[in-house]
Formats: C-alpha cells, sequence, structure tokens
C-alpha cells in the first residue's frame, strides 16, 4: 500500500508526460490510498482541462467516475490537530499535510512529484520517479 498525492492520481488518469510513471507505480502497488481531499483536488484538476479546452465535458466525466472507482475504499479521513502540526512545522500547505499525515499514519510511503513535500518530509515523502526505479 501507498499513499499517492493528487498529482500522481492525475497522472495516471490524465495522459501527459508522467504517465509512464504513474502506471508503473501502479503496477509496482496498486493499493494506492489517499485522504478524502483528493476528490476536490482531482476535480480542480479536471476543471482546469475543461477551462483551456484540454478535455470535453464526456471525457473529464469519465475520468472522474473512474479514478473514484479506482481509489473507493481507499479514501482517509485525517486529523485535523496532525496535518496543522505539520502544516505549522513545514512551508507546505495544509492541503499537502493531510497526504503526509496519512501515510505517516498507514506507516506506508507517500509517493510524490511534489518538491516541497519531498524536501519538507523527507521521511515520509518519495519521489514518483524514485519509487518506481
Amino acid at each position: 500500500m501507498i499513499v499517492v498525492d493528487t498529482n500522481v492520481i492525475a497522472y495516471l488518469w490524465i495522459p501527459g508526460t508522467h504517465t509512464r510513471l504513474a502506471e508503473r507505480a501502479l503496477e509496482k502497488d496498486p493499493a494506492w490510498c489517499a485522504p478524502l481531499l483528493w476528490r476536490s483536488e482531482f476535480r480542480n484538476v479536471l476543471a482546469g482541462y475543461l477551462r483551456r479546452g484540454f478535455l470535453g465535458l464526456p471525457v473529464a466525466l469519465q475520468i472522474a467516475a473512474e479514478a473514484e472507482s479506482q481509489m473507493g475504499g481507499h479514501e482517509y479521513s485525517v486529523p485535523s490537530a496532525e496535518v496543522l502540526r505539520r502544516a505549522a512545522g513545514a512551508s507546505c500547505s495544509a492541503y499537502d499535510c493531510e497526504f503526509v499525515v496519512l501515510a505517516e499514519e498507514l506507516s506506508v510511503p507517500l509517493v510524490t512529484t511534489d518538491r516541497q513535500l519531498l524536501h519538507a518530509f523527507p521521511a515520509s515523502a518519495v519521489s514518483l520517479a524514485k519509487y518506481v526505479a
């Protein structure tokens, strides 16, 4: 099991330069989990693609449904106190710290491409490229 941040989920479902890495991570460990927040962040990513004309609404809806199906049952609520403790001690957003807290609670790595997270939480976060290497 691994915790993946929203970017990794997006890389898997929206074709791009990191898609193959995300696919390799899924092959290595198909048990992906994330805090419930991932859904809102993912919707925001899809909305950006819609606004820029890179995706049509039917495709965005299909991607959302498939991603939600994949992650269903692997979404967790995290304690606010722990999120705020991490955010107070790092330059990362509380949103990002939700992923860190979940990884720490589950004692699994957080797979990410976020440089701030990788720098601030080296004991919990591992880069997508390093994870699949």
